[in-house]
């Protein structure tokens, strides 16, 4: 009984929230840093044991707000990341050097989170190849 003297009280709150016009556009554009990578997927391709396997992942602050990366987070042990520790202005480009181990045999398709005060969020990166043994 209760239940239906609040029904319409529900269903006029729900349809307020509905149908209320959006905030306007004031033309104010987001402050902050954005981060944009050139690329977010790498293919080393076949690779034999031993061989280097780096890639410079290249991105940029096309934010207006200095950028910093505060972590870097690879999927496995099996790769080591180097990335800058100071912030990157705005209009910058820098890299995240990534180096897969080639000790390791067999096909690989990991995964590097990059974690950052950009406004964008963090970012997923991928490399992927194989590891062989030459003939």
């Amino acid at each position: 009984m209760r239940l239906r003297r609040l029904l319409p009280v529900i269903l006029f709150s729900a349809t307020a929230v509905v149908t209320s016009p959006a905030q306007p556009v004031t033309g104010q554009e987001r402050s902050g840093p954005l981060i944009n990578f050139s690329e977010t997927e790498y293919d080393f391709g076949t690779v034999s044991p031993g061989d280097e396997a780096v890639h410079y992942f290249v991105f940029s602050n096309t934010g207006n707000a200095p950028l910093a990366i505060i972590n870097v987070r690879a999927s496995c042990g099996c790769m080591a990341s180097e990335w800058t520790k100071k912030p990157i202005n705005t209009g910058a480009v820098d890299s995240l050097r990534i180096e897969y181990n080639t000790r390791i045999k067999g096909s690989f398709n990991k995964t590097i989170s990059v974690q950052s005060n950009a406004e964008n969020g963090d970012i997923e990166l991928r490399i992927r190849g194989s590891v062989v043994k030459s003939k």
